[in-house]
C-alpha cells in the first residue's frame, strides 16, 4: 500500500510540474471567473435584489461560486485534461511501462483533483473575503475539505464520461446536459424552494447542491455542525460510490 501512494504521488508530481510551467495562465481563469461574476451578479444585478433569505444577493451567491470552481475544476481535469493525456499524448501509455499500473494512475489523478479542488475553493475564497463576504475567518480552514468533497464525485464523472466518448467533441455533450444544470439549479444563484417541489428533489439528488449547503454555512457561519453531518455524509457516500464506479471503467481504457 505504501508503495502504490508512492508511486501515485509521482503522478501527482508530473502533474504539478506541467501545470506550474504556464501556473498564471492556469490559475488567472480560475480565480478571475468567480471574481467578475461578484461583480457583474453581485454588484449589478444585487442592486436590484434587495435581499435573498435576510442577506444581500452578493452574501447570497458567495458560497456557490467558491464550490462550483471545485467542480469546474475537477470534471475538466478528469474529462478534456485525462482525455488529453491518454489518447493524444500517449502519457498514461508511457507511465504503464515503468511500475506505475493503472491502479496508480487512477488514484493518482484522483489526488491531484482533490489538492487542486481544495486549492482552488480556498483561493476563490481568500478573493471574496477581499470583498467582505466571509463572516468568521476561521471557517475558512474548513474550504479545503469541501473543496476535495465536491472534487471527488464530480471528477468521477468526468473520468466516466471519458471512459465513454469516443472523440473529445463529445464532452461538449456531457457539460451541456450534466455540468451546465448542476450549475444553474444546485441553489448558487437563487433557493431552490423557489422551485416546483419535484424540481427541488432533484436538485438535492446533485453532489453539486450538498457542497454548496455546506459552503453556505461556512460563509455565514451558520448551522455548520449539521450540514458536515447531514450534507457532508451525502457527498462521502457520493464519492465512494462513484469513484469506485469510475475507477472500474476507465481502467478498461488505460489497459486497452
Amino acid at each position: 500500500m505504501i508503495e502504490t501512494l508512492r508511486l501515485s504521488l509521482q503522478i501527482v508530481k508530473r502533474n504539478w510540474w506541467v501545470y506550474r510551467k504556464d501556473f498564471i495562465a492556469n490559475i488567472s481563469p480560475t480565480i478571475a471567473d468567480p471574481a467578475f461574476v461578484m461583480i457583474s451578479l453581485g454588484a449589478g444585478l444585487g442592486s436590484y435584489v434587495q435581499q435573498v433569505n435576510g442577506m444581500s444577493y452578493a452574501a447570497y451567491i458567495a458560497p456557490g461560486l467558491a464550490i462550483s470552481t471545485a467542480m469546474f475544476t475537477s470534471f475538466f481535469e478528469t474529462s478534456y485534461g485525462f482525455y488529453v493525456r491518454m489518447t493524444y499524448e500517449n502519457i498514461y501509455k508511457a507511465m504503464l511501462t515503468t511500475p506505475i499500473n493503472a491502479r496508480e494512475v487512477i488514484m493518482g489523478e484522483f489526488l491531484w483533483v482533490s489538492a487542486k479542488c481544495a486549492v482552488m475553493a480556498t483561493s476563490v475564497t481568500l478573493v471574496l473575503l477581499l470583498f467582505g463576504l466571509f463572516t468568521n475567518p476561521l471557517n475558512l480552514l474548513m474550504i479545503p475539505f469541501v473543496g476535495i468533497l465536491i472534487g471527488l464525485p464530480l471528477g468521477a464523472m468526468g473520468l466516466l464520461s471519458t471512459a465513454y466518448v469516443k472523440n473529445i467533441n463529445q464532452f461538449q455533450t456531457v457539460y451541456a446536459f450534466i455540468i451546465s444544470p448542476l450549475y444553474f439549479f444546485s441553489g448558487i444563484f437563487f433557493p431552490i424552494t423557489q422551485m416546483p417541489e419535484y424540481l427541488q428533489w432533484v436538485a438535492k439528488s446533485l453532489p453539486l447542491y450538498h457542497g454548496v449547503v455546506i459552503c453556505q454555512a461556512l460563509y455565514w457561519d451558520k448551522d455548520i455542525l449539521n450540514s458536515w453531518l447531514t450534507n457532508g455524509s451525502v457527498l462521502v457516500g457520493y464519492s465512494l460510490v462513484f469513484v469506485l464506479v469510475a475507477s472500474s471503467k476507465i481502467k478498461k481504457n488505460l489497459q486497452s
